[in-house]
C-alpha cells in the first residue's frame, strides 16, 4: 500500500522566492487549463486530452512572450499540475455518469494564491540526501528527518500552508504490518463532552483545541478586521490568524492520531457508529463543538490503520437505537433527551450510563457480543473492511495516500 510521510523543510530566503515562483507557475498552468476548457465547452467543443493540454499550455506557451517565464522553473511540477487537472475533470465526468460513489463532484475551479500552495516532483526532479533534499532548479533545501523513510519515495510534494510554513510530502510504497490477533473487540460511542466512550467503560475526554485558543483567535481576527485590505499590516495580521488556526489543527490531529493508534493496537475488532456529521453541524447550538472534534477524521484514521495493521473495522447502521436499548436485557426504553446521562431500565432495573450503554450496544450491533438474553440488536453494517490486503466490500479505500503518524 502507498503511504505519505510528511517532513518540515526550511528553505533560505532565496529558495523561498524560487518556490514562490514555482507555485505561481503551477497555479497559472492549472488556471489556464480551467479557462481553456470552460471556453471550449461554451463553444460546444470537447475537452482536449492530457497530452494535448501539456503541449499547448506548457511547450507552446513557453515560446510566447506572455508565458516565457514558465521556462525558468522545472517542467516536472507543471506537468503534474496538468495531470491533477485532468484527474479532477475525470472525477467530475465519472460523478455525472454515476460511476463515482458519494457526493456529486463539481468541475475544477480556479486556484487562488491565498490558499495552500503545492508543487509535486516525480523521480528525476528530486534527490534525497542525509540532511538536505535537492529539488530541480531550487537547490538543496534543509529538511528535518523526524523518522526514516522505509523505502525510496516515488514522488515528493512541496507544500506551503497559509501560515507560511514549508513541508515536503513523500509517497512511499510500504508493506502492511500485521499485528498479532489478541481477540479483543471494542465498541466506540462518540460524543461532545467525552470524545469517545469505549465498551470496556473507558472514557476519553475531548481535546477541544478550538476552545483552548478561542480567546487568542478572536483577538487576532478582530485585529485583522481593522486593517486595510491589501496592505502589509493586513498580510501580517492574516498570518497571525493563520498561525493560530495551524496550532488548532495540529493539536487536533495529534490527539486523533494518538488515540486511533492506541485503539488499533489494543483491539482486533473495532466497531463504530455511522454518524451523519454533515446534518449534525446544521444545529447552530452544537455546530462549533461538533466541528472542533474531528469525528470524520477519526473514522478515516481508524479505517486506514485497520488495513495497515491487519485489524477488522466495522461501521454499523446509523438508525440502530443504541441509546434507547438496554445493553443488559435488550429492552427498548424509547427515545431519551440529550441531558439524560443516566437512566434505569424499567424491565431489568439496571442503572446505565448513557454513553457506556451505547458503546456496548454498538459492539452488539457489530456482531461481536450479545446481551444476556440474546436480544442484541440486528447487525447492519454499512462498511466492513477485510483484514490484510483485501478490498472493502462497499467502497474503495480512499485513504491510499493518507499521511499517517505513529
Amino acid at each position: 500500500m502507498k503511504q505519505r510521510y510528511n517532513y518540515r523543510i526550511h528553505p533560505t530566503s532565496q529558495q523561498e522566492q524560487l518556490l514562490a515562483q514555482l507555485f505561481g507557475c503551477c497555479r497559472v498552468v492549472y488556471n489556464d487549463g480551467v479557462a481553456l476548457c470552460q471556453q471550449i465547452y461554451k463553444e460546444g467543443g470537447k475537452k482536449p486530452s492530457n497530452s494535448e493540454l501539456q503541449k499547448l499550455l506548457i511547450t507552446q506557451a513557453k515560446k510566447t512572450e506572455k508565458r516565457e517565464w514558465l521556462s525558468k522553473v522545472s517542467a516536472i511540477p507543471l506537468q503534474q499540475s496538468l495531470n491533477d487537472f485532468n484527474i479532477a475533470y475525470q472525477n467530475f465526468f465519472n460523478s455525472c455518469q454515476g460511476k463515482r460513489k458519494g457526493k456529486k463532484v463539481k468541475p475544477p475551479k480556479f486556484k487562488s494564491r491565498k490558499s495552500n500552495q503545492s508543487a509535486r516532483f516525480t523521480r528525476g526532479g528530486f534527490k534525497v540526501g542525509q540532511h538536505k533534499i535537492k529539488l530541480a532548479k531550487i537547490g538543496k533545501v534543509k529538511i528535518i528527518w523526524s523518522r526514516k523513510l522505509p523505502n525510496p519515495p516515488s514522488s515528493a510534494t512541496v507544500i506551503k500552508d497559509s501560515a507560511s510554513r514549508y513541508f515536503i510530502s513523500f509517497v512511499v510504497e510500504t508493506i502492511p504490518e500485521k499485528l498479532p490477533d489478541n481477540g479483543q473487540s471494542v465498541g466506540i460511542d462518540l460524543g461532545i463532552e467525552t470524545f469517545a466512550t469505549l465498551s470496556n467503560g473507558q472514557k476519553i475526554k475531548s481535546s477541544k483545541p478550538l476552545k483552548k485558543y478561542q480567546r487568542k483567535l478572536r483577538r487576532c481576527q478582530r485585529n485583522l478586521s481593522r486593517k486595510k485590505k491589501g496592505s502589509k499590516r493586513d498580510e501580517k495580521a492574516r498570518k497571525r490568524v493563520a498561525k493560530v488556526h495551524s496550532k488548532i489543527k495540529d493539536t487536533r490531529t495529534d490527539f486523533l492520531h494518538k488515540l486511533s493508534t492506541d485503539i488499533i493496537r489494543e483491539n482486533q475488532t473495532i466497531v463504530l457508529e455511522d454518524l451523519n456529521v454533515s446534518a449534525m453541524v446544521k444545529n447552530r447550538k452544537l455546530s462549533k463543538a461538533i466541528s472542533d472534534l474531528g469525528w470524520g477524521t477519526f473514522r478515516t484514521l481508524l479505517e486506514a490503520k485497520s488495513v495497515m495493521y491487519g485489524r477488522e473495522f466495522i461501521v454499523i447502521d446509523r438508525w440502530i437505537p443504541t441509546s434507547q436499548v438496554c445493553s443488559n436485557c435488550g429492552f427498548n426504553g424509547g427515545k431519551k433527551e440529550l441531558n439524560i446521562r443516566e437512566w434505569t431500565c424499567i424491565n431489568c432495573g439496571v442503572v446505565h450510563d448513557r454513553d457506556i450503554n451505547a458503546s456496548k450496544n454498538i459492539l452488539v450491533a457489530g456482531g461481536h457480543s450479545e446481551t444476556l438474553n440474546g436480544r442484541g440488536a440486528g447487525r447492519k453494517t454499512s462498511i466492513k473492511l477485510a483484514v490484510g490486503d483485501e478490498a472493502s466490500t462497499h467502497r474503495e479505500i480512499r485513504f491510499k495516500h493518507l499521511s499517517l503518524f505513529q
